[in-house]
């Protein structure tokens, strides 16, 4: 969907997902996380994703309303963390 330009329907893939995650496992999300997710939702967010291992991660969600969901997660102590793909794929480095 990404490759094709469906950006919405991306979006509510990873919503599906999300919900089908929380289904299998009890443990996956907790309160606070539930309630960073369920804001985000109401500020635009298409969907998210819980991305990390282990206790840790970074929220990831898809939006069209970026000023929104940025200024809601702020007001929530959440900090934001930029990225871009990469298109190049895998690089092995020496030094």
């Amino acid at each position: 969907m990404l490759e094709a330009g469906r950006l919405e329907e991306f979006g509510a893939l990873m919503h599906e997902h999300w919900e089908h995650k929380k289904k299998r496992s009890a443990q996956m999300s907790k309160g606070q996380v539930d309630e960073w997710y369920e804001l985000a939702r109401t500020s635009g967010a298409l969907g998210g994703q819980l991305v990390g291992a282990g206790g840790g991660g970074v929220l990831l969600f898809y939006t069209e309303r970026h000023r929104q969901l940025r200024e809601a997660m702020r007001s929530a102590g959440l900090q934001e963390l930029r990225f871009r793909f990469d298109f190049e794929g895998t690089k092995v480095v020496f030094s």
